[in-house]
């Protein structure tokens, strides 16, 4: 099995790893509501998606 010769250094591992960080997914805001939610998705706040209502929602009743 082959071994490296050298040590990978920190600089040469950090600059490799570079592409392996998270990234923030969109957001878009819900053009009824103004509730923040995912692109091409149904608002979750309102039930609106493309100004049409498309999901009944029901407030919660607080206790």
């Amino acid at each position: 099995m082959a071994v490296p010769f050298r040590r990978t250094s920190k600089t040469k591992k950090r600059m490799r790893r570079t592409h392996l960080k998270k990234e923030v997914g969109a957001l878009t805001k819900c053009s009824k509501c103004g509730s923040t939610i995912r692109p091409h998705r149904a608002c979750t706040k309102c039930g609106n998606y493309n100004g049409k209502e498309v999901i009944s929602v029901t407030e919660k009743e607080e206790n």
